[in-house]
Parts: C-alpha cells; sequence; structure tokens
C-alpha cells in the first residue's frame, strides 16, 4: 500500500491494538511483521491482564496505581501510571467488545462483573482477568480476527533494518529486509508506530519468542533517537529446569507453593518478581534445588491445563502428584526507546513506540505482573490516536543502496558460534546480580567475537543465517548499551542488582538514557 497515514511495525498485541485504533478512525494503515502474528512475544503471557474492575471489594484504580509505583522501585512516572490503570476497564471492554472469552465467575449477574480474576505477584488484591491459562494468546488470536475482518493489511516476512528520514530529518518510512523476495524494501508512511518487542532473547536462558531481538530498539538508536532503563531486565522465578519454559505466575496466584530441596516453603510466593527470583537464585547458587508445588491445588485441571501440559511435555513430571524443578530465566525488559506521554520517540519526528520495545514510564525497575498485557493493549490503542494526532511526515521516496551483509567467504556456522558466546556471556554477567568486574569483563569479551564483522552465506531469499546474523548485530549493539546502562547504575533497584552496591542509592532515582553518541 502507498500514502500511507500509519506504518505500523510489528503483529503483537501492541501492534494490533493500535491498527484497529487506526483503521476505525478512518486511517489508511498497513503492518509489516518479520514472523507471523501467533508466534511473538504476547502468546507468551498467560496470567492475566490487570483492571480494577469493581468485582473486588478492596480493591480500586487507586490501588492498582500504588501497587504499580510500589513494584517499580520509584521510577515509573506517576502521569503515566494513572493513564495505564485508569483506561485499564475500557480495555477489558474493548477486549470483551470484540470476542475475547474470559474465565468467569458463575452466577455473576453483569458481563463485565463476570469475568474471573486472580491474583499476582505484587498485587495487593485480585486483580488479574484472565482466559485460563491462555491470556495472552487469546487477546492475540481475538485481535488478529478482528484486524483481519477490518481488512487491514498485514504483511509478513519483513525484517526492520533503518528508519528513513526525509530533507527536514523527519522520519517517513523504514528501510526492510524482505526474506521471501531476497530484497531490501523502502516503505513510506506519513507516521511509523514501533511495535517491535523487547530484547529477552539476546540472553540464553529465557522465555521469549527467537524473534525478541529488539530490532526496533536498534532502529531508533541508529536513528538518533534515544534508549532508557535497558538496565532493567526482569528474570521470571519460575521457569522449567533447563528448557526454561514459562510457568505462569498464576500457577502460584492460585495458590502454587516455592520450596528448597528439603520440602520447606522459603518466601511469600505472590512477592514482586525481583524479589522472588533473587531469592530463587540465591538458592540454585547455593547448589540447591527449588521446586513448584502444585499438587494440593482443586480443580487445577480447570484451571491450568496449558501449564500442565507444559509440564509433562517439557520436564516429564505430572505436576498433579509430583514436584516441578525451576529456576529463573529472563523474561521481560523494562526499558527501550525513550518515549514522551503521547509515545514518541525522544530526539525524532514522525516516529512512535509503544509496548516492550519502548519505555513509556510505567513498569521503572521492576514490572507488576499483569500489567504488559495492560500496557500492549491500553497504550497501543492510544498511541495510534497519539500518532494521528501528529500533522505526518513529508514523504520523501529516496534511492538506498543498503547492502546486505552476504558473501561467499561468510561463515554461517560463526554466527551461531558467536550468538551462543554473547548470549551466554549475558546472562552469567549481566544476569540477575552483577558487579563492575563482571560488567568490565563482559564489555571485553564482546568486543572480541567481533560480530560487526561478520557475514551469512548464501542466497538472498529464505535465508534463516543472514536473519540470525541480522538479529544477533543487533543484539551486540543492545548488549553494548545494557552493559553501558548497568555500569552507570551504581545501586541495587529492583531488577538490577549490583552485589558491589547492594543498596538503594536515592540519587538514582531516576532513568538512566544512552544515544548512539555514547556508544561511540
Amino acid at each position: 500500500m502507498s500514502n500511507l497515514d500509519l506504518l505500523i511495525v510489528g503483529s503483537g498485541i501492541s501492534g494490533l491494538s493500535a491498527a484497529i485504533s487506526a483503521k476505525l478512525s478512518g486511517a489508511r494503515v498497513e503492518v509489516i511483521t518479520k514472523s507471523i502474528p501467533t508466534k511473538c512475544n504476547s502468546v507468551m503471557a498467560q496470567g492475566g491482564i490487570n483492571a480494577a474492575l469493581g468485582n473486588v471489594e478492596e480493591d480500586s484504580v487507586e490501588s492498582h496505581i500504588k501497587d504499580t509505583l510500589k513494584a517499580s522501585h520509584n521510577l515509573a512516572n506517576k502521569e503515566m501510571v494513572e493513564l495505564l490503570c485508569s483506561n485499564a476497564r475500557g480495555s477489558i471492554e474493548f477486549l470483551e467488545q470484540i470476542g475475547l472469552a474470559f474465565s468467569r465467575i458463575d452466577g455473576a449477574k453483569s458481563a463485565i462483573g463476570s469475568i474471573a480474576q486472580r491474583k499476582l505477584g505484587g498485587a495487593s488484591s485480585k486483580r488479574a482477568c484472565y482466559a485460563q491459562d491462555y491470556t495472552g494468546l487469546k487477546i492475540l488470536h481475538t485481535l488478529l480476527d478482528y484486524t483481519l475482518n477490518l481488512d487491514i493489511e498485514i504483511s509478513e516476512g519483513l525484517f526492520l533494518i533503518d528508519l528513513i528520514k526525509n530533507s527536514k530529518g523527519e522520519v517517513c518510512g523504514v528501510l526492510a529486509y524482505n526474506f521471501n523476495s531476497g530484497r531490501v524494501e523502502s516503505i513510506y508512511a506519513k507516521r511509523v508506530l514501533l511495535a517491535t518487542g523487547g530484547f529477552g532473547s539476546i540472553y540464553s536462558k529465557n522465555t521469549n519468542s527467537l524473534g525478541s531481538s529488539g530490532d526496533g530498539i536498534v532502529a531508533v538508536l541508529k536513528a538518533g533517537g534515544e534508549l532508557s532503563n535497558l538496565e532493567f531486565v526482569q528474570f521470571h522465578p519460575t521457569t522449567l529446569k533447563v528448557s526454561n519454559i514459562l510457568i505462569s505466575e498464576s500457577a502460584r496466584g492460585e495458590g502454587g507453593y516455592l520450596v528448597d530441596s528439603n520440602g520447606e516453603r522459603f518466601i511469600d510466593e505472590l512477592a514482586p518478581r525481583d524479589v522472588v527470583a533473587k531469592e530463587i537464585f540465591d538458592k540454585v547458587s547455593a547448589n540447591q534445588s527449588v521446586y513448584l508445588d502444585l499438587r494440593h491445588i482443586k480443580d487445577i485441571e480447570k484451571l491450568m491445563p496449558q501449564e500442565l501440559k507444559l509440564i509433562k511435555t517439557y520436564a516429564k513430571v505430572d505436576a498433579k502428584s509430583e514436584l516441578v524443578e525451576i529456576e529463573p530465566a529472563v523474561h521481560y525488559t523494562m526499558g527501550g526507546i525513550s518515549v514522551d506521554s503521547n509515545f514518541r520517540a525522544k530526539n525524532l519526528s514522525g516516529v512512535y513506540a509503544v509496548g516492550e520495545c519502548s519505555n513509556s514510564n510505567v513498569h521503572g525497575a521492576n514490572r507488576l505482573g499483569g500489567n504488559s498485557l495492560l500496557e500492549a493493549v491500553t497504550f497501543g490503542r492510544l498511541a495510534a490516536k497519539s500518532a494521528l494526532s501528529f500533522d505526518g511526515s513529508k514523504i520523501e521516496e529516496q534511492d538506498i543502496n543498503y547492502k546486505l551483509p552476504l558473501s561467499s567467504s561468510g561463515d554461517n556456522f560463526a554466527i551461531f558460534k558467536a550468538k551462543d558466546k554473547l548470549s551466554s556471556l549475558l546472562f552469567n554477567s549481566v544476569g540477575i546480580v552483577r558487579d563492575k568486574k563482571g560488567l568490565q569483563e563482559a564489555k571485553e569479551s564482546i568486543d572480541s567475537l567481533s560480530i560487526e564483522s561478520l557475514s551469512a552465506t548464501g542466497d538472498s531469499r529464505y535465508n534463516t543465517n543472514l536473519v540470525e546474523l541480522l538479529e544477533l548485530k543487533n543484539s551486540n549493539i543492545l548488549a553494548k548499551a545494557l552493559i553501558e546502562l548497568a555500569l552507570w547504575r551504581r545501586e541495587s533497584r529492583g531488577a538490577h542488582i549490583r552485589a558491589d552496591y547492594p543498596e538503594t542509592d536515592t540519587n538514582f532515582a531516576k532513568s538512566s538514557s544512552i544515544t548512539l553518541e555514547d556508544l561511540a
């Protein structure tokens, strides 16, 4: 499609929510995506989507705001948190209207009042609306069906390389590698909205989809934008040992226990994720095993069918009668593209960002469980409205000569070897607990990998090695930026724990920031 009002990069919950909002306002909109919508990270979210609906007497929007700010360790922006939480009910109503099948309370009188809710970590009451333990997947499928019914074009197999600017410096499109055709294409639009997800897959142990390599984040950095809070990487406390398959917080929300090798509970299972992950990390570091105990939960097959199946498939354990060994793994990245209250990327005109690729200042140092899906739906819709309120960049088509990193002397094995080294290095040195010595060593080790000079071999069409290399090059840039900010934040706050600075320092009660010039 040409002469687009809005080009959305990313087909997860944020991107599709934005696309629907834009289309319903009459805008000409297109979505491009690297993979296919159902392979996005959104489908990994299982536990629920937060909203104070009034179904639980002690809950309120004010309590939701308070819990979110507390979980953020005083780093979230109160106005943005208020925007998120006050629009939560409206987001649930929107999802209901387009056909999402929430789990229900038997005998409830009203539609909104019949939605079942569970308590997740860090919440003061039952607030997470859910669809069994398939919440993210069902939201994504519902949005996708509605998107297709609105005849919104979704173009798959397009890898974001760069943002295109006009002569005024405004972003007026994107440069993308089409791995179906093997060509690099320019796609123009008056406004670009990035919903490309986070960068959790750059770590060796993670719960993310394979393509979560921060492509949109790096594109903004290269275009002159700013990134912030990259050092805050959330580790989910409960993933299956070795495979790191996510076992949702809903398992603990429904009453699951965490026990050590002696079978003893050692922590409040519904404490904030950063607290629980650190306690489990300490146990594992002391050569102890940690288990999730679900044996006592009634109606577990009805409440968590997916969890039982995943545990049986990947751990060969029957969770109804056996303990499940778990360990923490990277789950969510709080930082990303710096945006203002209208979701505009800082230092750039014509480009907006939403969802996990952005830092909209609602998560701070630690995300409250159940708020990621809420952010994706709520801010996705609001970001589209904000983008369309901008007059729009002047579209100037250009001849752009971009050379893909392909050569006859390329080494595909070297790509995977470097990826393995980088991801392991990050998990071991920039993991749950960091220190200056480890961060400095990681920085030097990354430089020695010489990832910038790598090239792939083979044809440009359907070349998965080339895609892996493009992702690796983005991972390399993000890893360096992450380490710089982790070195800068000389304190322990939320998901960022410095062994050499164990206390929280009020001098750092602000967001970090970094630009491409800072990495030069």
